[in-house]
């Protein structure tokens, strides 16, 4: 995605909100970790009252970065094999990033993830990490430092909406957005 305008980057202000006004805002958002990266094209919004959510039951061990202050990575194991980068904002909500069109460092992310066709590589939150070399050790860092980069062009994104999947609980909410026309989608809506 490109624009005329120039990039500004994102402050840990633009997390202080609902998940679900980021999650909407963070579509079409530039994230790179390392200068590894690409365009945010889906995400979703996990809130504190969300039986799907992690932080629902309470703080613990696994998901104390959720309790933490707003702009900093969740980042948790699921089903014990695929890492899942979220975003924090207010206290024990998150945006899990679910897909990412490729832009930078793509060799990077061929050989991370043993060559597969490159509308794969981002492709759901378990490629993605593996693409970024995403893992517990980034969990609780802030978004607005290094390794991490996110670059907004403020534009308005075309935005398809539905809801989440790959949970049974509150699946049905419409807290999943993505980029209209991305071919680096997840999963259609």
């Amino acid at each position: 995605m490109t624009s005329a305008t120039s990039a500004f980057p994102l402050d840990a202000a633009f997390f202080e909100r609902s998940a679900l006004e980021v999650a909407a805002d963070l579509v079409g958002v530039g994230l790179e970790v390392a200068g590894v990266g690409g365009v945010i094209v889906e995400t979703e919004a996990y809130l504190p009252d969300d039986p799907a959510s992690h932080s629902f039951g309470g703080q613990s061990l696994r998901n104390r970065s959720m309790f933490g202050p707003p702009g900093v990575a969740y980042v948790y194991r699921s089903y014990g094999i695929h890492w899942c980068l979220n975003f924090v904002c207010l206290p024990a909500s998150a945006v899990l990033i679910r897909a990412l069109a490729p832009q930078s460092g793509i060799d990077t992310m061929r050989r991370r993830r043993g060559g597969v066709a490159d509308r794969l590589l981002c492709s759901g939150p378990g490629r993605l990490c593996q693409a970024l070399a995403i893992d517990g050790t980034s969990d609780g860092l802030p978004l607005t430092t290094a390794p991490f980069r996110l670059t907004s062009h403020g534009e308005q994104i075309p935005l398809l909406v539905g809801p989440r999947i790959g949970i049974t609980k509150a699946a049905d909410l419409p807290w999943r957005f993505g980029l209209q026309g991305s071919l680096f989608l997840s999963r259609r809506f």
